[in-house]
């Protein structure tokens, strides 16, 4: 036997709203995006599921959606392990810009395979750039040339893969529940890797905001189910959102 796993993408934040690349800087959940958290909770809860240990990434928006649905399930007292590696993909120095601006200026097809190619990052930062995390206290501990000046998705897998093998899946083969609060694009590397897409597929794919995805295994931890959970309708329209958002044009 082994553990249940749930991907949650945290709700909609301030920089969705504006239709900003985000990437790794810090900002706070809309009213909307506290709502959706609330929601998933609240959907979780009426599965039936409960958790042994969530994992989440140290940026807000998504630190904020776990403990607004914990709160919902009853467990705001399980452990909640923060880690950088499940941060969203760094937008090296499209990060902060308005994403309908940045297509107007390199052109929608440049910027479409900047956001959903696999393998072709956008522009580097700058280290000197107050966006570079090498100026974020959060991260002063870890050594200079793991911190990104820009990643494509492979980079995210990359990063995210480690945590997936020495912390996650030690858990699941002890039978526990796991939560895992984080972001866009490093919920989709992981999906990727769980579901054995190809890089074509992948880009396709999107993880709706605060739309549970519940994974479980057989013994050898292959993916033997996949689910959406909520009402269809409501699954339907945040994937509708998602969409919308990866509009170069917009």
């Amino acid at each position: 036997m082994t553990g249940t796993l749930v991907l949650l993408r945290h709700g909609q934040s301030t920089w969705n709203e504006a239709n900003l690349f985000t990437g790794w800087h810090d900002v706070p959940l809309t009213d909307l995006g506290r709502k959706e958290a609330v929601a998933a909770g609240r959907t979780m809860a009426d599965e039936g599921l409960a958790f042994d240990e969530v994992h989440t990434s140290v940026l807000v928006r998504a630190i904020t959606t776990a403990h607004l649905a914990l709160e919902e399930l009853g467990q705001l007292w399980l452990p909640v392990q923060r880690t950088w590696r499940l941060n969203e993909r760094h937008y090296g120095g499209l990060q902060g810009k308005d994403k309908a601006q940045t297509a107007a200026e390199f052109g929608a097809d440049q910027v479409k395979v900047w956001r959903r190619s696999y393998d072709t990052p956008p522009p580097p930062l700058d280290p000197s750039s107050p966006e570079h995390p090498a100026h974020d206290p959060r991260y002063r501990d870890l050594a200079p040339d793991v911190l990104p000046a820009t990643e494509c998705l492979a980079d995210v897998l990359v990063r995210v893969l480690p945590h997936w093998h020495d912390h996650v899946v030690p858990a699941l083969r002890r039978e526990r529940s796991v939560l895992i609060v984080a972001h866009g694009n490093s919920l989709r590397a992981l999906a990727k890797h769980l579901e054995g897409m190809t890089p074509e597929q992948v880009m396709e794919f999107n993880i709706a905001t605060g739309v549970p995805r519940l994974y479980r295994f057989d013994d050898e931890l292959r993916v033997v189910e996949v689910a959406d959970l909520g009402d269809p309708e409501a699954i339907a329209a945040a994937a509708e959102a998602v969409a919308r958002q990866a509009d170069a044009r917009r």
